[in-house]
C-alpha cells in the first residue's frame, strides 16, 4: 500500500493551484477534464500529487461537501495490490461502500478503483493499477460519476519537496479505540508508537498507525481535554477530519527560506528553544547549521541514545508548521527532513509545538 494521491475539495479550484505553484513549488497538471458540475485541478511535487476540486453547479459532490464541512480534506486515495480483495474485506467489517469496483482500460493500463467512507466527511479511494507502457504515467481520478486519465507532467529534478511523511486525523473524544479498530479491520493499518501529550493549558492522545508495509503512516489524535487544539479543529471542521500532511523534503531550511520568501505563513518558534536545545545532551549540529536553523525557526529533535557508524550521525529530524492555510483554523501542513534514517514525530518538540500552536489558540481567543 502506498499513498496515491490526496483530494481537497475547495471553493476556487483555480486559486488553490497557483497557491500550491506560487507558494510551495508545485507543478500544475495540464489537460485536466473536469465535469459539467465541477472543476478539478491537479498539482503535483516528487511523488507528492493533490487534487483540488471546486463546484461549479449546486449539485457538485463538492458543493455538498462545503455545505456541510469547510474546506479541506475529503479524500485520502491508497494504491492497493488487489482493489476487489480490499473492498470485499471493507463491507465485511461493514465499512461504507460509496462506489464499488469499476475498471477502465487506458490504452495498455488498466485502472480499477472503488471508494468507502472513512471518518466525518473523509473517504478513501482505494486504486490498483496494471500499467503497460503507454499507461505507466497515467493517473486515475474521480469526476463526479466520471473515471479520467491524465498523463502526468516531468517534474524538475530540484523540486523541494519528495513525498508525503505522514497524514493526521483528528476524530472526537471517545472514537480513538473505535478509529484505531477501523484502520485496522478495514485496511489492514497496525498500531505503532502512541503518545499522551499535556502542557499547563491542553492536552491530546495519540495513536500511530502503518499500513502493513511501512509506507503509509497515519498519526489519530483525540483530545483529552476540553480546550484542546484537537476539539478546536473538531469544532470549526463540525467533526472528524484530516488536521495535517507532513510532506518531506531532502533540505528543510533552504526550502523554508524560499517558503517564506514567497509570503507563506508558518508557526513562529520563540528563540529560548533554541538556547534550550544546546543544553540537550547528543546535539551534533554545527553552530553555523544550528544558526541557520534557529532563523528559519525550525524544530530540532533526535534520539540521544541513537547513532549510526561513523560518530557524529545520530539520527536527526527538522520539522516546521504552517499556520492554518485556509480561512478556519483547521488543516495545515508540516514539512519534514528526516537525516540518518531518523523515526518518528518529533516526540522531544510536541511540547515547544503545543504551545505554539496555544499562542495562535490564545490570539484566537480560543484558549484562555
Amino acid at each position: 500500500m502506498k499513498i496515491d494521491r490526496v483530494h481537497f475539495y475547495v471553493e476556487d479550484a483555480k486559486v488553490w493551484r497557483d497557491w500550491f505553484v506560487h507558494h510551495l513549488g508545485f507543478q500544475a497538471v495540464t489537460d485536466r477534464v473536469s465535469s459539467f458540475h465541477t472543476c478539478t485541478e491537479v498539482v503535483k511535487s516528487g511523488d507528492v500529487c493533490f487534487f483540488l476540486s471546486s463546484p461549479l453547479l449546486p449539485t457538485s459532490p463538492v458543493a455538498e461537501f462545503l455545505r456541510q464541512y469547510p474546506p479541506g480534506v475529503a479524500d485520502v486515495a491508497f494504491v492497493v495490490e488487489d482493489v476487489e480483495a480490499a473492498i470485499a474485506l471493507a463491507q465485511m467489517h461493514g465499512a461504507t461502500i460509496l462506489q464499488p469496483v469499476q475498471e477502465r482500460q487506458e490504452g495498455t493500463a488498466s485502472l480499477k478503483c472503488g471508494k468507502i467512507a472513512a471518518w466525518g466527511g473523509l473517504t478513501h479511494t482505494l486504486v490498483e493499477r496494471h500499467c503497460g507502457e503507454v499507461g505507466k504515467d497515467a493517473e486515475i481520478g474521480r469526476q463526479g460519476d466520471e473515471l479520467s486519465v491524465s498523463p502526468s507532467p516531468r517534474l524538475p529534478v530540484s523540486s523541494s519537496i519528495t513525498a508525503i511523511d505522514h497524514i493526521v486525523l483528528n476524530v472526537a473524544v471517545g472514537e480513538l479505540d473505535r478509529a484505531v479498530a477501523w484502520y485496522e479491520k478495514i485496511l489492514d493499518f497496525q498500531p505503532q508508537q502512541a503518545f499522551k501529550i499535556k502542557t499547563n493549558r491542553s492536552a491530546l492522545h495519540s495513536q500511530v498507525m502503518v499500513s502493513r508495509n511501512g509506507s503509509v503512516q497515519l498519526p489519530i489524535n483525540e483530545p483529552a481535554s476540553r480546550n484542546s487544539q484537537i476539539q478546536e479543529f473538531l469544532d470549526v471542521n463540525r467533526g472528524p477530519g484530516i488536521q495535517h500532511i507532513a510532506l518531506r523534503t531532502t533540505n528543510l531550511v533552504s526550502a523554508i527560506a524560499k517558503f517564506r520568501a514567497s509570503g507563506l505563513s508558518l508557526l513562529s518558534v520563540p528563540q529560548t528553544y533554541y538556547s534550550q536545545l544546546k543544553q540537550r545532551p547528543g546535539l551534533t549540529l554545527s553552530p553555523l547549521e544550528l544558526e541557520a536553523i534557529a532563523q528559519q525557526e525550525i524544530l530540532v529533535d533526535w534520539q540521544e541514545y541513537t547513532s549510526l557508524e561513523g560518530g557524529n550521525t545520530a539520527p536527526l529530524l527538522l520539522q516546521i508548521f504552517t499556520q492554518p492555510i485556509f480561512e478556519q483554523p483547521t488543516f495545515f501542513f508540516e514539512f519534514i527532513e528526516r537525516r540518518f534514517q531518523a523515526q518518528g514525530f518529533g516526540e522531544g518538540n510536541f511540547r515547544a509545538l503545543f504551545e505554539a500552536i496555544e499562542s495562535e489558540q490564545i490570539k484566537r481567543g480560543t484558549l484562555q
